[in-house]
């Protein structure tokens, strides 16, 4: 792609934007939405809801009205100019040889591979490192469209057994099947669709617990493989309610069933059981009354727990099954002054992944923790997972970020010696861009970093246009990551953004619990903070920056929009928390309100109603030009919020920006869309933003 100088670049978009504007104007408006007289008193308030109708998603007025919002959406989004330039660069980025890191069993290397021209990840199998690539579970077929992907859940053992999830549509729900990887072909059992938390099978092949949300709460259950499903028996769970996860695993040696009990999203409480599977016996206790966090892992004789229980940057205890009494337990990683974000517990070591300011960093240790050494990365960045078996001897992660194309590590801890498993190939010059990290005052005075990608030799002139974006909750560490958008964004001369929040985990406990419950006003607040250091430091000017999120970074940009919109100019919010008076009622949230607080509580409903989106829209305020994405089948975050936002803000805006809403009948929230539908989200949110940014392709 033509580069072109910053200055000559932001006169001649000025002038396209001028000169193009008739053929861009917006229509005369949005479809029209009906706007009832609802009020609901809650905590003594009355409350307006005049989009509560939105709520039912298979009304036929929600029906129609979405299908107008799409059209009106879409005949301003498609007839933008340069959509054909951005597709071609997106395909080029995206549509390239994809690999995740492997899964080990018994010399056998299990992994999901994405072919340049295919659209989904496909399940294959080496046997032996260097063996070729072996095709076990090709999802294409399944759906016309694309919209049924595959993933890996567990591999038996002696490599011979995988079973893996069937996923419709990007939702939650997905089917477990169990693949014979011998003959080729799927085995008889089959467990339908339902929220799956986690699956294990036993050494011996001859069953597998897994763990899944019932109507009656979180449970494990125990199949017995060949036998029908009514004679699964249930193991664990009962009295627990739906704002619990609960997961079991079995060691791998067989011998101990390990069952965690995360109370919320976050896990700011976990309970650990266990159950020696060697002799009959009950389920027992090992941690019930701390309030803090543990995830615990079977290695051998002992259980490894990974814990901010008096250390709120985290460390690593070990806990011997057969004298698991609390004064026997032993430190072996101690606390460090960086957080540890995940271990695995590989060849008897243990690796301890560790945020550094925002970037990850991987620690080697002995069983008994003595130290040795780290394991060196190319640059700064993220690793999203360290794998391996205890039994075995090799670890695998990955690495990527933000102009360093995604890669996949081995590590032997025997000979310590790390290596390319595999890479992918991108087509970007990581050299043409900087890569920065500075660090800002937030409203508090707390100190914020944020990383900076850009073009090298960038003139910081206030003229730039810039793209902020962050999260800021349940502990999610905001690390570098390979992101075209990010890419394509500075090859045309803009900033890119990645604000690192409280109420993340890159600063351990006490930087999550500065962004949760009460304290969620100070996430908003170091956004906003970011956005006026990146204008008063010249990188940008409010009239050509712009912002996006999904998710719980949805809620992030759709609170920082009605607190300063004459901050941004354009927004995008897919898959976003909106209504947060209401939200714990829909779907999965009631995971969440450990983390945000609930409106049925006096004291929660007050810092709410304060900062919720939705209610704090305020008619004839001049608000930025806002797209709003979402779909149906988004069963974690649910699509009502983006509708009503969508039909409250197209009402109560003072300002000619166009209010949108891109709605899909297949989208959902979880990973596996399609890399076309992923390369079709990208397009239309950087048209977006080109034209309310005055950004040519």
């Amino acid at each position: 792609m033509r580069r072109i100088d910053p200055l000559s670049f932001f006169a001649l978009s000025f002038l396209l934007l001028l000169t193009a504007a008739p053929a861009q104007q917006t229509p005369a408006g949005p479809p029209p939405t009906r706007r009832d007289d609802f009020t609901e008193t809650l905590q003594g308030v009355n409350v307006p809801d005049p989009y509560r109708w939105l709520e039912d998603q298979n009304s036929p007025e929600t029906r129609a009205w979405i299908d107008a919002q799409n059209a009106y959406t879409h005949s301003l989004l498609d007839s933008l100019g340069g959509r054909d330039r951005l597709q071609q660069r997106e395909t080029e980025l995206l549509r390239v040889e994809a690999i995740r890191p492997p899964f080990e069993r018994n010399g056998r290397y299990f992994f999901r591979k994405r072919l340049a021209d295919q659209d989904l990840y496909v399940i294959y199998m080496r046997q032996g490192i260097q063996g070729k690539d072996e095709v076990l579970i090709d999802p294409h077929p399944m759906s016309a469209d694309h919209s049924t992907n595959v993933d890996m859940m567990d591999v038996s053992k002696d490599g011979k057994v995988v079973a893996y999830l069937i996923r419709k549509g990007g939702a939650d729900e997905d089917e477990i099947h169990f693949f014979d990887v011998d003959t080729r072909k799927d085995l008889s059992d089959v467990l339908p669709a339902a929220v799956h938390f986690d699956i294990s099978l036993t050494p011996d092949r001859r069953g597998v617990y897994y763990s899944l949300m019932t109507e009656g709460g979180p449970r494990i259950r125990y199949h017995e493989m060949g036998s029908p499903l009514s004679s699964d028996k249930e193991v664990f769970g009962k009295g627990y309610t739906k704002d619990k996860i609960v997961v079991g695993d079995v060691s791998e040696d067989g011998r101990h069933l390990v069952i965690q009990v995360l109370f919320g999203s976050a896990a700011d409480k976990t309970e650990i059981w266990t159950q020696n599977l060697s002799k009959p016996g009950p389920i027992e206790p090992l941690i019930t009354d701390l309030d803090a966090r543990f995830f615990a892992t079977a290695g051998g004789d002992r259980l490894y727990l990974q814990t901010n229980w008096k250390a709120p940057k985290g460390r690593i205890l070990a806990v011997d099954f057969n004298r698991p009494a609390r004064d026997n337990w032993r430190e072996i990683v101690p606390e460090s002054d960086i957080a540890i974000e995940n271990s695995a517990f590989v060849g008897s070591k243990v690796l301890v992944l560790y945020v550094r300011n925002a970037s990850s960093e991987v620690k080697v240790f002995s069983a008994d923790g003595k130290a040795e050494g780290s394991i060196s990365l190319p640059t700064l960045g993220g690793i999203t997972q360290v794998s391996g078996r205890w039994e075995g001897r090799e670890a695998f992660f990955d690495f990527s970020s933000y102009v360093f194309p995604y890669t996949v590590y081995s590590y032997d801890t025997a000979s310590r010696k790390p290596a390319i498993w595999a890479q992918v190939k991108a087509p970007v010059k990581s050299a043409d861009f900087e890569v920065r990290q500075v660090w800002f005052s937030s409203k508090d005075g707390t100190k914020v970093p944020m990383f900076l990608v850009y073009r090298k030799g960038l003139k910081l002139d206030g003229s730039n246009p810039a793209l902020m974006t962050g999260y800021g909750g349940f502990t999610v560490n905001e690390t570098p990551g390979f992101y075209a958008n990010a890419i394509i964004w500075a090859e045309h001369g803009g900033v890119f953004a990645d604000v690192t929040l409280r109420g993340g985990g890159e600063f351990g406990e006490a930087w999550h619990r500065a962004g949760m419950l009460e304290k969620k006003q100070n996430v908003f607040d170091d956004f906003i903070a970011a956005a006026e250091w990146l204008i008063s430091n010249h990188y940008t000017q409010s009239s050509r920056l712009g912002i996006e999120g999904g998710s719980n970074g949805g809620l992030l940009v759709g609170a920082a929009m009605t607190q300063r919109p004459e901050l941004y100019r354009a927004v995008v919010c897919w898959h976003p928390l909106l209504d947060m008076l209401r939200y714990q009622n829909f779907m999965e949230a009631q995971f969440w309100v450990s983390e945000y607080g609930s409106s049925e509580k006096a004291d929660q409903f007050k810092y709410l109603y304060a900062y919720s989106p939705y209610h704090n829209v305020k008619k004839g305020t001049q608000y930025p030009a806002v797209l709003f994405m979402t779909g149906d089948a988004d069963t974690r975050v649910a699509p009502l919020h983006a509708r009503k936002m969508a039909a409250l803000m197209q009402y109560s805006t003072g300002s000619d920006r166009p209010i949108l809403l891109r709605y899909e009948l297949k989208a959902g929230h979880s990973a596996g869309r399609s890399l076309t539908a992923t390369i079709g989200d990208n397009v239309d949110e950087l048209s977006f933003l080109f034209w309310q940014l005055g950004v040519t392709p």
